[in-house]
């Protein structure tokens, strides 16, 4: 065969007929040229002139920027706060072991730069949520691509799109698993139409007492031991407090455990601040759960320790080896040996933020190695006291961070999904974007697609009516806010509202002392979300979300200014409730939670873990949420802090390939 048949880049001759046969070139065919036979001249016009944001450049971001840089999309910024880590190397083939702990983001740039170099790719080391990342910038974008692998961050990307209203493709993947969304304002459902599942959390008691298992001795260092020494209080997400009354003697003593602990965090640094801090969890608290002979009736009591005997045991260790070996469980004393060094690292970290006058608070990462060997050692020692098997440093770093195990090839499926939805974006076709699910172990195909659904007038994220307002935050006042905008700008007149951000409720008819307040004194800066509430029982409106931002030049005497001019907004009423039907009893238990054609019940469950995830839903046709609620507000006054916060592709419109099951 012809070594240079198939070679785009090998010229490819004819012969000229006649007695003496002559070579003749044939042209080239560019990158360029091949896109466009295959995508259209109008598309791949579109594509070179798409200005594009990639969040998160994990798993799912790797091959999605290799992707949008093949396709010749003209720009793309690519956003991520991470830095490389060894077990990131098994998926995220943009980098390698050279790369380890540098910035995810750069290092993808310069990698993906190399497949096409007429592709401009901006790279920021930056957290989305940054104030550099305004509502503003995220409007220049044409499309938005999130590839992210946390429920917070996501939400806020969300958010911000909507209110930017540009187009946002969702994705994750869990396993082998994987899941493509399009979001577009007032057409598609938005990433919060549905309810995610909360991350798990444990009985206090159960994490602080009687530990019975791994995660809670892991749960405990981590969300408990890390952050009362280290951190800025206890993570109660972590934490199920729902039975706390029925244990209040029990929480009372943990209440003041907790108390002495933070004296213990006044020695950080110091030479006895280790012996102190093991004597207390590990040799004192254990005694005094001990002395509690109800506790124990049924399980077997925990063992305290002593300091001094263990760290004589462990004095023949070679530190460095301990600490190198990951995969291996480490004895009693090897824990003791990794639990000292960890702390006299995290002891030095906040001598050196106090001595520079910056805050020392330090919160748990998977990917730092201090805070991550302090959780594997507390948790250890933890475990060994309540006679609980011990976990491997890797193995708790799975447990602790929540990492999901990931596929390169759910990554690969699910990246190239987001491209061909994207081309549907380009060309204005919502119509025709699916929601797409990748379930490789279930009894159809292997690619599922569904209709895109439809926003939930519920939804309090995007469910609203949402504008925008720029603001001289040194002037402005709440009440030019509710007089300039709302009630003249907007259109609600004499009507009675409440004003909330995410910390409270700022102004109602009955809470009127924040008004002749500066907006700057309430917390509110640029790129704050408002939301109005409208409180009239006959026809209120929808509620409203205003995206605050700074204005850039002056506004004359009225230091607020709306994007609309008052004709312009049109704010609809709030659907009626129809009233329900009374319940039918159901003949036999048979028909109780109707399942689809394939034996599952519809729904949609969102997880979160090392990679981006979105779990599959279980089938194609999905109820929609009829009552979701938005977060629950309080009262706030104006000296209150404000919080910072089958294979193949199916289409059905534009074709479709029918692929036999067997």
């Amino acid at each position: 065969m012809d070594p240079t048949m198939g070679n785009p880049m090998v010229p490819m001759t004819a012969q000229i007929p006649g007695p003496v046969a002559q070579p003749i070139p044939l042209p080239v065919l560019t990158r360029d040229s091949y896109n466009s036979q295959s995508l259209g001249r109008s598309l791949n016009a579109n594509v070179k002139q798409a200005r594009v944001l990639m969040v998160g450049a994990g798993g799912i971001g790797c091959e999605l920027l290799k992707n949008l840089v093949l396709t010749g999309f003209g720009e793309v910024h690519v956003v991520d706060l991470d830095t490389i880590d060894l077990s990131n190397l098994n998926r995220q083939f943009l980098f390698r072991h050279e790369h380890i702990k540098k910035s995810k983001a750069l290092v993808a740039k310069e990698a993906a730069q190399k497949f096409n170099p007429a592709v401009k790719i901006v790279a920021h080391h930056a957290n989305i949520k940054d104030a550099q990342f305004n509502i503003e910038w995220f409007s220049s974008f044409r499309i938005v691509f999130n590839a992210l692998d946390n429920l917070e961050a996501r939400r806020h990307v969300n958010k911000m799109c909507l209110a930017a209203d540009v187009p946002l493709i969702e994705s994750g993947t869990t396993g082998f698993n994987g899941q493509v969304q399009v979001i577009k304002k007032g057409v598609t459902a938005c990433y919060d139409c549905a309810p995610k599942e909360t991350p798990k959390s444990f009985p206090v008691c159960t994490i602080r007492s009687t530990p019975s298992q791994p995660i809670h001795c892991i749960v405990w260092g981590k969300s408990y031991l890390l952050n009362e020494i280290f951190g800025a209080s206890e993570d109660e997400s972590a934490f199920d407090h729902t039975v706390d009354g029925d244990n209040a003697q029990e929480i009372e003593e943990l209440k003041r455990e907790s108390a002495a602990l933070r004296k213990i965090r006044n020695s950080v640094g110091t030479e006895e601040f280790a012996q102190m801090l093991f004597e207390k969890v590990f040799k004192t608290d254990i005694e005094r759960l001990r002395s509690m002979e109800d506790m124990w009736k049924t399980r077997k009591p925990p063992e305290p320790l002593n300091y001094k005997e263990l760290l004589e045991k462990a004095k023949s260790l070679d530190k460095e080896k301990v600490l190198k070996d990951a995969q291996k469980v480490w004895s009693l004393e090897e824990n003791l040996v990794v639990f000292n060094d960890s702390l006299e690292r995290l002891s030095k970290r906040v001598l050196e933020s106090k001595s520079a006058g910056e805050e020392s608070i330090i919160t748990f990462d998977k990917d730092d190695e201090d805070t991550l060997d302090f959780v594997a050692a507390s948790a250890n020692i933890r475990s060994a006291v309540f006679g609980i098997d011990r976990k491997s440093k890797f193995d708790i770093k799975q447990m602790a961070g929540n990492i999901i195990p990931a596929i390169a090839t759910t990554n690969a499926i699910v990246a190239g999904l987001c491209v061909l939805e994207a081309f549907k974006v380009l060309k204005g076709h919502y119509e025709q974007a699916k929601e797409v699910f990748l379930t490789p172990f279930a009894n159809a195909r292997m690619l599922a697609s569904d209709k895109s659904r439809e926003p939930n007038p519920d939804c309090p994220v995007c469910g609203v009516y949402q504008t925008r307002a720029y603001v001289d935050l040194e002037k402005a006042t709440l009440n030019d806010l509710v007089e300039h905008l709302i009630k003249t700008n907007l259109g609600y007149g004499e009507k009675d509202f409440a004003i909330s951000n995410e910390v409270g409720i700022l102004y109602d008819p009955d809470e009127t002392d924040n008004l002749e307040k500066k907006l700057s004194e309430l917390g509110i800066k640029s790129d704050s979300f408002l939301t109005i509430t409208d409180e009239d029982d006959e026809e209120p409106f929808v509620n409203v979300v205003i995206a605050i931002q700074e204005a850039k030049e002056p506004l004359g005497d009225k230091p607020v200014k709306g994007i609309l001019d008052p004709e312009d907004v049109k704010i609809p009423l709030k659907p009626k409730k129809q009233p329900q039907p009374e319940p039918v009893a159901t003949p036999t238990a048979a028909t109780n939670g109707a399942s689809t054609s394939n034996g599952q019940n519809g729904g949609v469950i969102n997880l979160d873990g090392d990679e981006p995830m979105t779990t599959p839903a279980k089938t194609l046709k999905r109820g929609h949420p009829e009552d979701a609620e938005g977060p629950s507000v309080k009262k706030i006054k104006a000296n209150d802090k404000a919080a910072d916060d089958d294979i193949v592709f199916i289409e059905d419109s534009a074709g479709a390939i029918v692929i036999d099951d067997d």
